[in-house]
């Protein structure tokens, strides 16, 4: 389980990115960009489960990372791992934050999702 916060700790240490908050109507919906050209390497939003297709009721943080599409199959085998929510699916994977999903294996995500967005 990993939260938002741990995640934006880790890219400002890691990459030296802030979150972008660029859409008014969601305020809480945070880009990860690339300091230089501006590529998107995550997105971060708080969403409907039943969005999702997931049980339960209210909204759950996700983060969408770019993913090889080699890869891609396989990791949505991963419990906490889904389609990409709202973007290109081939290319882009969901990860539900509060998913039993290992942090170190998100981190490790963010880090591929970085490097193929350069």
């Amino acid at each position: 389980m990993i939260n938002r916060n741990e995640i934006f700790a880790y890219v400002k240490e890691k990459f030296d990115s802030e979150p972008d908050y660029p859409w008014l109507k969601f305020p809480n919906y945070a880009v990860l960009r690339h300091n230089g050209n501006g590529k998107w390497y995550g997105l971060i939003m708080n969403v409907p489960r039943i969005k999702l297709g997931l049980s339960g009721e209210g909204s759950i943080d996700i983060i969408n990372l770019k993913c090889d599409p080699g890869f891609n199959s396989l990791l949505r085998n991963e419990q906490g791992i889904l389609p990409a929510y709202h973007m290109n699916k081939e290319h882009w994977i969901t990860i539900v934050l509060d998913s039993l999903f290992p942090k170190e294996e998100i981190y490790n995500l963010i880090n591929w999702s970085y490097d193929l967005t350069k």
